[in-house]
């Protein structure tokens, strides 16, 4: 099958990779332009870009997609079989949508219709979702609305952070779209339940702001939810407090109010709306992240004392 690969994060090697291997036809991987990273500001391709160069694959990143030459090759020149997009980071219009034989493949991190959108692992984490897996849809104009063809579902255990479930999924996503496109003839395109749909919009740094009111479970699914960035941030004595790694105790019975230390050592326990959160990794300014021992015997913790909401004021960690 002669396909067009459209992706552009690390997420979308692992899908690459699969459908090299399963013997299709590359026409070309299609990436994002490279970008300045870095104190020198020197470009840097996307991971998909330098490994489709790795496979000895053309190349295309097109700083436009709505006109110009990349939309004419696509739309006259390419005649590919299906085109499958995964993480690309563009919307494409209706013209590139149609123009292989078989449309375009979405393979999108999550179980929809819930959490449509650009961050579909995070927020399904921060949502607290026990499952969630991976869809391969057919495109179509709206955001992430198109009918599924083959969904992979997985569940989504208590201490798994969005690092290791962007990893994990982007593997089930790299079977997905190999069966589907050895299915194409057979599968069928299931439409999506609208009414049941939920949004996952990208990240803010107001996402990680941690609000101590909340319950301990969600202020642990949040923590997870936003790792790496923005990262989940308390204040502890008037500066920032990056919070890491958590352990949920719902059950935990306290009569303090939420923020308060109510454990010092072994554990670091902060009282929460309901139960309290273990906090086990945290990060002062200017220092490297610290066990809750190390951050209890280096600030001198107590119990009593009170750690504050996070607030988008703060100067970062």
């Amino acid at each position: 099958m002669r396909v067009i690969f459209m992706g552009t994060p690390d997420f979308a090697v692992p899908c690459l990779d699969a459908i090299v291997a399963a013997g299709h036809e590359l026409i070309a991987v299609v990436a994002q332009p490279d970008k300045p990273k870095g104190r020198g500001q020197a470009l840097q391709s996307p991971p998909v870009v330098e490994r489709a160069r790795a496979l000895g694959l053309p190349v295309r990143q097109p700083k436009a997609v709505r006109s110009g030459p990349f939309v004419q090759w696509m739309t006259t020149e390419a005649q590919a079989d299906v085109a499958v997009v995964v993480a690309y980071g563009r919307i494409l219009m209706p013209a590139l949508l149609a123009a292989p034989t078989r449309g375009c493949l979405n393979v999108h991190a999550s179980l929809l219709p819930r959490h449509r959108g650009a961050a579909p692992i995070q927020r399904a984490i921060m949502a607290g979702d026990r499952e969630t897996g991976v869809c391969v849809m057919q495109m179509e104009e709206g955001l992430d609305t198109g009918p599924v063809l083959l969904r992979k579902s997985t569940p989504l255990p208590l201490d798994e952070s969005g690092p290791a479930l962007w990893a994990r999924l982007s593997q089930l996503g790299a079977q997905a779209i190999v069966e589907t496109l050895d299915q194409l003839d057979v599968l069928q395109a299931i439409p999506q339940d609208h009414a049941a749909a939920t949004l996952a919009p990208p990240l803010s740094r107001a996402d990680g702001l941690l609000r101590w009111a909340e319950p301990a479970l969600a202020l642990h699914d949040r923590v997870r939810g936003v790792d790496p960035w923005p990262g989940a941030q308390a204040r502890l004595r008037g500066a920032p407090l990056k919070v890491w790694q958590t352990w949920p105790l719902p059950d935990h019975a306290h009569d303090q109010p939420p923020g308060t230390i109510v454990e010092a050592g072994p554990r670091l326990l902060v009282a929460t709306g309901a139960g309290a959160l273990e906090l086990r990794v945290a990060q002062l300014p200017g220092k490297p992240r610290r066990s809750a021992a190390e951050l209890i015997n280096g600030a001198r913790l107590s119990v009593g004392e009170r750690v504050e909401d996070g607030a988008l004021d703060a100067d970062p960690v």
